[in-house]
């Protein structure tokens, strides 16, 4: 910001300060393919952020309770998971912070053992859009290193922990050379990202709060926060969701969290979509990585 429009409020905002904010990172051309691989209809993309302690740690808190919720997700969600997918014979990308892959290796292991993708989430669920340049780029790059040295693998794709981007992400983004980002939500398919109006050549797999079950089955005890919504409800929105994508064709991608969708009553409703999914027929479930290899070509 420059030191004249510091002083200012927003409303004051010279029009060439406001477009710089705006311009920042931007939807490119979009990449909605013609068709999916053998000719299905709908791509459908399902995720899972293994945040696990992290929630708590992240922001320096030692609350036992909390950290017990997150171990749940470790202990009983992932497995859990993993089982449902095995049975229906379904892909899925699984964005880990890497402190929740240092504390779990051997889930990781077996995630990339199993078929599925790990995703970069950042090093301990840090809000990322705040910090500055050197810290974001040295969290981001060991997390990937980390990653690697536990899976095997390299990373392709990111989640931002804070599902935001500060103004150097996607530059971090490209120094680290990845295929894709899944944090931002400009479009209900994927896209290019522009760097001040620069093809990134990173694809966006867009999330959307929407398609999100912690915005419906999240808790807080000690606040107001708490689910006012039924898995039997939040599974009808993820269906209508789905509906409406396969009948323009497009993709469909779900976020869920081993903590949260992990318990009996609710991983139901997961099982049910895939099973309403699988019932529509021409459907192509395949990791964030295949979607956005598929559809940069």
């Amino acid at each position: 910001m420059s030191d004249e429009a510091a002083h200012l409020e927003p409303w004051q905002w010279p029009e060439d300060h406001w477009r710089k904010i705006v311009g920042q990172v931007r939807a490119g051309r979009p990449l909605k393919p013609k068709s999916w691989p053998n000719g299905a209809r709908c791509a459908v993309a399902l995720s899972f952020d293994s945040d696990h302690e992290t929630n708590e740690l992240r922001d320096g808190g030692k609350s036992i309770g909390r950290l017990a919720w997150g171990e749940f997700g470790a202990r009983v969600g992932v497995p859990r998971i993993l089982e449902m997918l095995r049975r229906h014979t379904v892909p899925a990308t699984f964005f880990v912070p890497a402190v929740s892959a240092i504390l779990h290796p051997e889930e990781q292991v077996r995630v990339i053992a199993e078929g599925h993708e790990i995703g970069i989430h950042g090093w301990i669920h840090e809000l990322n859009s705040v910090l500055p340049y050197e810290a974001e780029r040295d969290l981001m790059f060991r997390a990937a290193d980390m990653l690697e040295k536990i899976t095997g693998k390299r990373a392709v794709g990111m989640r931002t922990p804070s599902w935001d981007f500060s103004p150097n992400t996607l530059k971090i983004q490209q120094e680290l050379g990845l295929l894709y980002d899944s944090s931002l939500m400009s479009d209900d398919e994927c896209y290019e990202l522009l760097i001040y109006g620069t093809p990134s050549g990173i694809i966006e797999v867009p999330v959307e709060w929407i398609r999100d079950d912690g915005a419906y089955l999240t808790m807080h005890r000690m606040g107001s926060l708490r689910p006012y919504i039924t898995p039997k409800d939040v599974l009808e929105i993820f269906i209508q969701e789905f509906d409406a994508a396969f009948n323009e064709g497009g993709m469909f991608q779900l976020t869920c969290h081993p903590h949260i969708i992990g318990y009996r009553s609710r991983i139901w409703l997961l099982e049910e979509l895939i099973r309403h999914i699988k019932a529509r027929g021409d459907v192509w479930f395949a990791t964030h990585a295949q979607v956005a290899e598929y559809v940069k070509q």
